[in-house]
C-alpha cells in the first residue's frame, strides 16, 4: 500500500470517528433529556392524599394554626415553593394576580413553604402577598409526595375541584397560561 493508501485509510477512519462521537454525543443529549422531562413528572398521587389535607393544621409565618379543612370546599390551587428556590420565587408574583382574579369566587390559593419562618417572613416582608401561605415543613413535604411529588422537586403545584378531586399537577415553574386553564377548570 502507498503512502498515499494509508493517509486515506486514516482520513476516512478519522471521519468515522468524528461521525460516532457526534452520535453517541446526540444519544447522550437526548437520553438525559428524556431523564429530565422523565423526573419533571409528578408520580401517581396516594389514593387518600386530599383526606390528608384536611387533617392538616399548619402554622402561619407569624406563628398562628391554618387547619387546612376550612378551605374545603371550594376550588384550590396548592402550591409547594421555598424562598431559596429561584423559580418558586419567580412565580409567585403570578399566583398573586392568579389569587386576586379567582379568589372571590372560584379558586383559592395556598402557599406551603417547604423552609424555615425567619426565611418566609423575610420573603414575605419585601414582597406581601394577598394569598394564605403555611409554614410545611416534613409534614408539607410528605404532602408533597403523597401528590405525587416523588423526587421532592420545587416548585410543585397541584389544582384540586370543590369535591377535593386532583384536577392537575405541575411539576416546575408555572406559567400564565397554564394557571388561565387551571382557572377554567376550577369553575367548570
Amino acid at each position: 500500500m502507498s503512502g498515499a493508501d494509508d493517509r486515506t485509510g486514516q482520513s476516512l477512519s478519522a471521519a468515522k470517528r468524528r461521525w460516532l462521537l457526534g452520535g453517541a454525543a446526540l444519544a447522550a443529549t437526548a437520553a438525559g433529556a428524556a431523564l429530565a422531562v422523565w423526573r419533571l413528572q409528578p408520580g401517581k398521587p396516594v389514593p387518600a392524599a386530599v383526606q390528608a389535607l384536611w387533617r392538616l393544621s399548619l402554622p402561619t409565618p407569624q406563628g398562628a394554626p391554618l387547619a387546612l379543612a376550612e378551605l374545603r370546599g371550594r376550588p384550590i390551587l396548592l402550591n409547594f415553593w421555598a424562598t431559596w428556590c429561584p423559580p418558586c420565587v419567580e412565580e409567585i408574583p403570578l399566583l398573586d394576580a392568579f389569587y386576586r382574579q379567582n379568589s372571590p369566587s372560584a379558586c383559592q390559593v395556598l402557599g406551603v413553604a417547604i423552609d424555615q419562618a425567619a426565611s418566609v417572613q423575610r420573603f414575605l416582608a419585601r414582597s406581601p402577598v394577598s394569598f394564605p401561605i403555611v409554614l410545611g415543613g416534613l409534614e408539607g413535604s410528605e404532602l408533597a409526595r403523597s401528590f405525587g411529588n416523588e423526587t421532592g422537586g420545587l416548585p410543585f403545584s397541584v389544582i384540586l375541584g370543590a369535591d377535593g378531586g386532583i384536577i392537575d399537577r405541575k411539576m416546575g415553574q408555572l406559567t400564565p397560561e397554564l394557571l388561565a386553564r387551571w382557572g377554567q377548570a376550577a369553575r367548570a
